[in-house]
């Protein structure tokens, strides 16, 4: 396990639980307790997680790790919900983006794809998105016409906020917006950890004829701090195939297609 693996392991565990021990951590990792001091250290300086007497505590309950540590997580199944995304936008589209590792996989799944065939002089799907990663991927691709909402920038997501950003999206019509979130649960709906983000997603959501939560199944089932909206917004959910099936079943009696990949 390299010092990066170790440091989003040691990131994980406290996202989980909230509160670690050096002798813990020691153990889950195999590393010796010097290492794990270290690495602390190293991640209370970047302001992560805060230290104490023998170990750590989050900053908060709903912990928010910033995108960079969240890239690993779950890879196999964003890949494979990225590409059943991409399948749902048809040629021409106008699709909405919000940040997070899953929607970054259905941009890259979506400039891949078969819609892309052609010539590249040819508009093939207009993006619009709050994601600054997300941007920069899109940008250097001929066949897509990118819009990015402006605001500013929150570090951990990468995600454009502010009035700025809610002005832009209330003069525009989205086709479809795959909505990536930290929770969702078929009896509250979709959520974010932060309400700036929230309220972004809200507002792309509410522009889209069709809205689609893309979440792996370790969303399932929880909520986060500010909602996004209902069940009875959302169109569609794709989610791997770990996904309980009583919570499934939940989101089909409340009116939402389930796609497990």
């Amino acid at each position: 396990m390299n010092r990066y693996e170790r440091l989003n392991a040691t990131l994980e565990l406290l996202g989980e639980r909230h509160r670690i021990q050096v002798e813990e951590v020691t153990q889950e990792l195999g590393v010796s307790s010097a290492t794990v001091r270290r690495d602390l250290d190293h991640l209370a300086q970047q302001r992560l997680l805060t230290r104490t007497r023998g170990g750590a505590v989050a900053h908060a309950v709903a912990y928010d790790l910033p995108l960079r540590y969240k890239t690993v997580r779950h890879a196999d199944q964003k890949l494979r919900i990225g590409r059943a995304a991409a399948a749902l936008v048809s040629p021409g589209s106008v699709v909405g983006l919000n940040g997070g590792t899953t929607t970054t996989e259905v941009a890259r799944a979506l400039v891949t794809s078969a819609h892309m065939d052609g010539s590249e002089d040819d508009v093939k799907v207009t993006v619009v998105t709050n994601a600054l990663n997300i941007a920069n991927e899109l940008a250097v691709r001929p066949q897509v016409k990118l819009v990015v909402t402006g605001g500013v920038a929150r570090a951990q997501s990468y995600e454009l906020m502010s009035p700025l950003a809610e002005h832009i999206l209330g003069e525009l019509s989205l086709d479809i917006t795959f909505l990536g979130v930290d929770a969702i649960d078929p009896d509250s709906g979709a959520s974010a950890h932060h309400e700036g983000e929230a309220a972004i997603n809200r507002l792309l959501a509410r522009r889209a004829a069709k809205v689609v939560v893309v979440a792996d199944s370790s969303k399932i089932g929880s909520r986060a701090f500010a909602s996004i909206c209902p069940v009875t917004q959302i169109d569609v959910l794709i989610t791997d195939t770990e996904a309980a099936k009583d919570d499934v079943q939940r989101f089909h009696d409340r009116g939402a297609q389930v796609i497990q990949v």
